[in-house]
């Protein structure tokens, strides 16, 4: 009895330690679950190591919270997954959220198992990931969407733009693709026949005001808009940059090839979309209680899916 006191008290106070600690690049731990690291000691030489990722959804004793441990963008997914602590709490999980700030490194991060999943990412962007990367990561069921907009840089409409105008859009395959779709449905370009989802710039094949593609890394297209013309920009980063729906010079339409094919999912490995806490997570992103708080907090800019 005294020795798992003494174990239990050595955990309590290494989680307390972790909590304090920084975090590795990109990467930050979330407020809904205090962060923890399985690890075991060996009798031998106290070596420690990472503890199986099943162990994260194997049942705990009658009366403990089960942990699932999740990446996230802050915004909007970080701030879903908090509203959704909550009902899961209901269920006996306890939601350990940590949030990056790029698309790389959270599926990196599932695939070495230090995450039980993510929710960040569209369907399309998760499956052109596992053919660069050679991963192994899987959609548990789509969430939400958010809508492309385009954003006023120099130029403040769409009308204004001048010949030769610049147009930030993001330099990854199926961002670029879904910019140029929303381009093409203003006019600005048209596209070659059935370039669809796997557009690329040089799918372009008329380019009337002769604008400029400023290919750049999605994070950092908010951080750039002053530098160019317009901007569009992924709706998480967005949002997180403080722009509003309402603000943007244009916007994909619901009904969009978009709109119904770049819904946001949670992610996981390859066979862990049916453990039992990853169904309790989806059930609570799914539930009246959490569609109640995107509709009122976003006001547009993020869409259930459900």
């Amino acid at each position: 009895m005294k020795k798992t006191l003494f174990v239990v008290a050595a955990a309590l106070i290494a989680g307390s330690l972790a909590g304090c600690g920084g975090s590795s690049a990109g990467e930050t731990s979330g407020a809904a679950g205090t962060e923890t690291t399985a690890a075991e000691t060996t009798a031998a030489g106290g070596e420690t190591k990472a503890a199986d990722a099943q162990a994260t959804t194997a049942a705990a004793p009658s009366g403990e919270m089960k942990k699932i441990v999740i990446g996230a963008s802050p915004a909007p997914h970080a701030e879903i997954l908090k509203a959704a602590a909550e009902v899961l709490a209901q269920k006996g999980y306890e939601l350990d959220i940590k949030e990056y700030v790029d698309y790389i490194q959270p599926n990196l991060a599932l695939e070495s198992g230090d995450l039980d999943a993510n929710y960040f990412q569209h369907l399309p962007y998760l499956e052109s990931f596992n053919q660069e990367n050679n991963t192994s990561l899987v959609s548990a069921a789509a969430i939400h969407y958010e809508p492309f907009g385009i954003y006023a840089g120099k130029t403040k409409s769409l009308e204004e733009l001048a010949d030769g105008a610049t147009v930030a859009v993001p330099n990854d395959t199926s961002n670029e693709a879904r910019a140029l779709l929303l381009l093409e449905a203003q006019g600005l370009i048209k596209l070659k026949e059935g370039a669809g989802l796997t557009a690329t710039k040089n799918d372009i094949v008329e380019n009337p005001k002769n604008i400029k593609l400023f290919e750049v890394e999605a994070a950092q297209i908010p951080r750039s808009i002053e530098d160019v013309d317009v901007a569009v920009i992924n709706g998480n980063y967005a949002i997180d940059a403080g722009f509003k729906v309402s603000d943007a010079l244009a916007v994909e339409d619901s009904q969009s090839i978009a709109a119904t094919t770049y819904g946001n999912v949670i992610a996981v490995r390859e066979g862990h979309e049916n453990d039992e806490a990853i169904k309790a997570l989806v059930e609570a992103l799914q539930s009246d209680e959490v569609k109640a708080y995107i509709e009122s907090t976003y006001e547009g800019a993020v869409v259930p899916l459900y």
